[in-house]
């Protein structure tokens, strides 16, 4: 049977929340019977996600689908690419630093993720593909995901889907907040779980 890892993040900054485990969640609410799902629930640390990435992905699992939360996003993203840049919003560009002294300027997802969206959004679920992860930690899960894939040699295929807010996240907030119900983005997921059930 078809074996995917799912991770998501913990809450972070002012946030009570973080809809990536809110989405992963609801999604195990009703889970398909393929394929085989084991779920993970990451910090917003990177050292620590680089560790327990090597530890989870030591399974070779076939999938690896990692989700963030994106503030802002009206839809689910799906990251193309991956770079080689670690930062954050409290950093100048300048101060950034490669994530892999030496490694390789980026990866690229090798999974359908343009065939996927159009899938989705056929679906009635928002979605499109992105080709900037950011430079924070979800772009590096990416990265290392990939990363660690190639360095084990393991079967593993990585994708990462930025999800929206929630409604529940936006609902006491006195200025508009994009948002959408996490049962959406979990009927996303559950699409594709259902693609990487079929083999793509």
């Amino acid at each position: 049977m078809t074996s995917v890892l799912i991770t998501a993040f913990e809450p972070y900054d002012g946030w009570s929340a973080n809809s990536s485990w809110l989405s992963l969640v609801q999604l195990t609410h009703d889970l398909p019977d393929e394929p085989a799902i084991t779920t993970r629930l990451y910090p917003v640390d990177l050292a620590e996600v680089q560790q327990r990435l090597a530890k989870d992905l030591a399974g070779n699992f076939d999938y690896a689908l990692h989700l963030g939360q994106a503030p802002g996003s009206t839809r689910l993203q799906l990251e193309s690419l991956a770079i080689n840049v670690g930062g954050s919003s409290r950093q100048a560009p300048e101060d950034y630093r490669p994530l892999l002294e030496g490694g390789p300027a980026a990866y690229q997802s090798p999974l359908p993720l343009g065939d996927w969206a159009l899938m989705l959004r056929e679906a009635g679920v928002p979605a499109g593909v992105s080709y900037h992860a950011g430079t924070f930690l979800c772009n590096a899960t990416l990265y290392f995901s990939c990363y660690l894939t190639e360095q084990m040699a393991l079967r593993t295929q990585s994708a990462f889907v930025h999800v929206p807010l929630d409604v529940t996240q936006t609902a006491s907030q006195t200025y508009p907040a994009a948002s959408l119900p996490v049962g959406v983005t979990a009927q996303g997921l559950r699409l594709l779980l259902n693609e990487m059930a079929q083999g793509v």
